[in-house]
Order: structure tokens, then C-alpha cells, then sequence
């Protein structure tokens, strides 16, 4: 009866996939975003941190008017950790190490409601809404923040509710998209907006960089499921509309903030009943649409108006 028990104790923790954890017998711990993040803070980020560009370089009367009109300055004691941001965004996702396994199998369970381990590989990543068998392919641009971001979402009592709104969203049987990829090009997002100094005000008043940076990930997401629904968006307009996010992001970042604590403060998780300023429709001044195929993101989208014609 016991050796029974252990051989099935041993089937319940194998999924499917091309390959496994190096100890599948036993189901993984989940971790917390805090020691996940104490992992990177402890951990040599010097190759890293050697590719980091803090923020964007101006030149000539860009530089000026940058000087006289841009945005405030981050205080000096908030650059170190405005820095390990960075260099987390400048890593790669590494199978063999251990934290990086618990973070990829924490965000499989808590948006799955799975109590076991999955496989290194597989489809199963796909159904989460990465681009292919192995999820390291789509951090480009992102690092392993991407991923630092999805588990705060999912691990944050306050914003898992979120998660699973929006992830049932992302498999609608037409306004579906890649949940994972999408989530990769928010956080490309906030990156940029962090190295243009657009967060700097913010993180100043609550002297802090990380909460601030997690927050914003939260609420442009927020803003762009409710478009989403709201507006019965499909893939077809993903680059359009990540682009309004992205200029949204920068302008006026507060505003976004401000919606994401009038959406968790009044408790109200139907993103359609939401009242949101700013949640205008963009996609048809453009008057195209980009392609669908190969979803990427902000940075490498382009309009294709030949697929438009195609698809209809």
C-alpha cells in the first residue's frame, strides 16, 4: 500500500510536456513575489546591470526643453532601485534555477487553479498565452520582469481577481489574445515609461520605485481589458491599442493609478460596469489594422494595411 501510495502521489505531480522539473515527484512551493524579488536583490545582476540605460538620453533642444518642462528628476537615494528594475528586465529566464522554476509554476496554478506541477515544455504555456512551448522565447524586451510582474499580480490578494478577469477575457471566443504576451508588452510599457522619467513625481512622493512600477503594470492592464471589453476589441487591434496605452502611461500615469484604486477599493470586478476617463476609442482614426499572425508588441508592431484587406 505505501509503495501505491508514493507511485501515485508521483503521477498526480507529472504533466504532459517534452520535459520536467528536476524533481517531479514532489509538487513545487509556490513563492511570493517579496522573495522573489529578495532572490534578485541578494542575487549578481552585474552582467546585467552593465546593459542597463537608465534613462533616455535628450540632445540639443530636446535637452533643453526636457530641462524646463520635462518631468522631475528621480532622487538620488530611489536610482539604485530604479536600477535592479532594469537589470531584472535584462534577464533571461533560466530553467535550472530553482526561484526562476517556482516563479513560472506559481503563475501556471494560481491562474490555472492547478495543485500540481507542469512540465518544463509544452502546450500547456501555450493555453496560458505565451507564444510557443517555451515561455523564456517571449521575455524579449521585458526580461524576467515580465514574469516578476504576472506573480505579483497573481500573488497579490488585492489584484488575483483581477488576473482571473482578465485572463477569462483573453480567451473569449472572439476577443481572445495571448494573455502571457500581452502581459509581457505592459510591462515594456511601464520600462519605458520609468527610463522617460514619467514615473519620477510618483515614486518621489511615496519614496519608493518598486510599488510604484508594480501598481502602474496593474492598471494598464486594468485600462486595457476594459477597452478591450468595452469596446469589443479583437487581436486584430492589439497594436493600436497598445500604443494609446502606451502614450496614456506616460502622460498621465496618476490617471491610471487612479483607476486601479477606484477599481479595488470599491470592490467592483465586472470591468464592464467600470466608469474610467480616458478609455477612448483610437484604433479607428488610424483607419487599419496591424497583423495578427505573430503577436509582439509596442516595439515591433506596425501597421500592415494589406492584412486588413486579407482579413475581410
Amino acid at each position: 500500500m505505501l509503495r501505491a501510495q508514493e507511485e501515485w502521489e508521483a503521477v498526480e505531480n507529472i504533466q504532459p510536456g517534452a520535459g520536467g522539473w528536476e524533481n517531479p515527484e514532489r509538487s513545487v512551493q509556490l513563492i511570493s513575489f517579496n522573495e522573489a524579488l529578495q532572490y534578485f536583490q541578494t542575487a549578481d545582476l552585474s552582467a546585467c546591470r552593465k546593459q542597463i540605460q537608465s534613462t533616455v538620453p535628450h540632445r540639443g533642444l530636446s535637452f533643453l526643453f526636457h530641462c524646463l518642462f520635462g518631468p522631475p528628476r528621480l532622487r538620488d537615494g530611489l536610482k539604485e532601485e530604479r536600477d535592479l528594475i532594469l537589470a531584472i528586465a535584462q534577464c533571461s529566464l533560466n530553467h535550472e534555477d530553482p526561484v526562476h522554476s517556482r516563479v513560472l509554476q506559481t503563475i501556471y496554478k494560481k491562474l490555472t487553479g492547478s495543485r500540481f506541477d507542469c512540465a518544463l515544455y509544452g502546450t500547456h504555456w501555450e493555453d496560458l498565452g505565451f507564444q510557443g512551448t517555451n515561455p523564456g522565447t517571449d521575455l524579449r524586451g521585458a526580461g524576467f520582469l515580465a514574469l516578476l510582474h504576472l506573480l505579483y499580480l497573481v500573488m497579490d490578494s488585492k489584484t488575483l481577481l483581477l488576473a482571473h478577469d482578465i485572463f477569462r477575457l483573453s480567451q473569449h471566443h472572439i476577443q481572445h489574445f495571448p494573455f502571457c504576451v500581452m502581459s509581457v508588452n505592459i510591462t515594456r510599457i511601464v520600462i519605458q515609461a520609468l527610463r522617460e522619467e514619467c514615473l519620477s513625481k510618483e515614486c518621489n512622493r511615496q519614496q519608493s520605485v518598486i510599488p510604484v512600477v508594480n501598481s502602474l503594470y496593474a492598471a494598464t492592464f486594468l485600462r486595457l481589458a476594459y477597452v478591450w471589453r468595452t469596446q469589443q476589441k479583437t487581436i486584430l487591434d492589439s497594436s493600436f491599442v497598445l500604443k494609446d496605452l502606451e502614450i496614456l502611461a506616460k502622460r498621465n500615469p496618476k490617471q491610471l493609478l487612479r483607476n486601479l484604486d477606484t477599481y479595488l477599493t470599491k470592490g467592483t470586478k465586472e470591468l464592464s460596469s467600470m466608469q474610467f476617463s480616458g478609455a477612448r476609442d483610437l484604433s479607428g482614426s488610424h483607419g487599419t489594422h496591424p497583423k495578427a499572425d505573430n503577436f509582439t508588441g509596442v516595439c515591433d508592431l506596425q501597421p500592415d494595411t494589406t492584412n486588413r484587406a486579407q482579413a475581410v
